[in-house]
């Protein structure tokens, strides 16, 4: 492993905290425009993961806790954005920072289409650097426009795109690896935390109409399932100022009258 995980801290600590645990890129560089769209209304916390090739998703909540309680955050609300979801769900089973909510972003609990992940797995471990170089400068060509509005997507797209080394092409290999082995069913069966979720209208990586009806039906602390029509997968990017008021209003239903 040739990185740490490391922790960013936006706000005062008087205020609700709320940790944005990032999604298979593993990095805070896309969430810029979310945290602006947040209006300082919460201490915000951002993560990057070390590029690792061995961690379980026990590690990933180990380092969490570990880094967290380095800044002295001892308690907030977990935002897991697709692939941390299921780190999230490892932090709710071991029950050491004490979690006030759980917040999905195009999240899921087992996934609900494993052959997809293996799918996207064989893909990862098997493009080269050079083309998924490519491919992310064309997206970067695409970002430019849709983003336009966005100065802080913008901002933070070089970044995205220097971080995506060989490196971090096997480390994304590897988490798509952890997902596939994932079911915490038992885990979102128990929670007994509230729990909400976000997903975009068009998801086809970790698709709402599917995962909706498991939460429903088998998480009882479910408290509100939001389906965002403008948004796609990267509902905290696509659709950042509409995903910023459920979760500022979620957190306020759940805070402690005066």
């Amino acid at each position: 492993m040739t990185e740490t995980l490391e922790l960013r801290v936006h706000g005062d600590a008087t205020l609700p905290t709320l940790v944005y645990l990032p999604g298979l890129h593993g990095d805070w560089t896309l969430v810029g425009s979310f945290l602006r769209a947040l209006g300082g209304q919460v201490r915000f916390v951002e993560v990057t993961y070390p590029r690792t090739l061995t961690w379980s998703l026990e590690d990933y909540a180990k380092g969490v806790e570990t880094a967290l309680a380095g800044q002295g955050i001892a308690r907030g609300w977990l935002l897991g954005e697709s692939f941390s979801s299921q780190v999230v769900w490892s932090l709710v089973a071991r029950k050491e920072f004490q979690i006030e909510g759980v917040i999905l972003a195009g999240g899921f609990v087992r996934h609900p289409m494993l052959w997809g992940v293996h799918l996207a797995e064989s893909m990862s471990a098997g493009i080269s650097l050079r083309l998924l170089t490519r491919i992310l400068f064309g997206y970067a060509k695409v970002a430019r426009f849709r983003f336009r509005h966005a100065p802080e997507v913008l901002a933070n797209l070089h970044e995205f795109i220097e971080r995506r080394t060989e490196l971090d092409r096997q480390a994304a290999t590897h988490r798509l690896r952890l997902v596939a082995q994932s079911d915490p069913r038992r885990i979102a069966r128990q929670v007994n935390l509230p729990v909400y979720a976000l997903s975009g209208l068009f998801d086809p990586i970790v698709p709402w109409f599917w995962v909706r009806p498991w939460l429903k039906k088998n998480c009882p602390n479910l408290r509100q399932y939001k389906i965002i029509g403008s948004a796609d997968h990267n509902v905290l990017v696509t659709a950042f100022q509409p995903a910023a008021e459920h979760v500022l209003r979620w957190i306020g239903e759940n805070q402690p009258r005066a």
